[in-house]
């Protein structure tokens, strides 16, 4: 006798139809969140308000979202972890510092792919003011770039056979190259004006004066 498929199996979709189902699902989310954000500030939207203009229910938002600062930073999380994956892709006999300005430099050209299958370039640039301009999300953003770093730091050390408990030069490095990055982030941030493009020449203008910086004479 032939076995009886389950009718729940049957009518389930197909893994991958189910994944792209969920992507489309937590896109939507940011879109709306940071739509909402533009238009009415970070404080006065809420949970309720997101879930609506996505049309789904507020309990569907927190299956892909803790808070809203978790949306609101979604973009951010999405290009850090292109900065890991490409770093982590450098070639292995590559200094550190090349290395990690190498995989900003690649991490910038492939940024604006991984930002506009989400949302608009111009709306992102707005959201990354906003987040440098209210205490709340700057405070989440730098705990969050403070776990990037370790990630960073630990790579680096794995890139040069180092021993982290023995040896701080990948740490050192990392928190100079990380200061510069957030330096450079407040500065684009407020100028108020300019693009994607802008922020990548002022970050790659400062990460080429770190090295001059740390073992140059500056009265020469």
């Amino acid at each position: 006798m032939p076995a009886i498929e389950d009718p729940a199996a049957l009518a389930a979709p197909p893994a991958g139809l189910r994944e792209r189902k969920k992507r489309r699902t937590r896109d939507s989310l940011i879109r709306s969140a940071l739509e909402l954000f533009a238009l009415k500030g970070y404080e006065r939207t809420t949970v309720d308000e997101i879930a609506e203009a996505a049309e789904v229910s507020q309990r569907t938002f927190f299956r892909y979202f803790a808070n809203k600062e978790e949306v609101a930073l979604a973009m951010q999380t999405s290009v850090d972890a292109l900065f890991l994956a490409t770093l982590r892709s450098r070639p292995p006999a590559e200094a550190p510092l090349p290395a990690l300005r190498g995989a900003v430099l690649a991490t910038w050209e492939g940024a604006s792919e991984v930002i506009e299958s989400v949302v608009p370039l111009e709306l992102h640039m707005r959201t990354y003011r906003m987040i440098e301009s209210t205490p709340q999300l700057l405070a989440a953003r730098l705990r969050k770039l403070s776990e990037v770093e370790e990630q960073l730091t630990r790579e680096i050390a794995r890139r040069e056979g180092l021993d982290l408990g023995t040896d701080p030069r990948p740490h050192v490095l990392v928190a100079a190259f990380g200061g510069v990055m957030r330096v450079t982030a407040r500065i684009w941030g407020e100028r108020g004006e300019g693009g994607l493009e802008d922020l990548r020449l002022l970050t790659v203008a400062y990460i080429d004066q770190l090295g001059p910086a740390l073992a140059g004479n500056w009265r020469a």
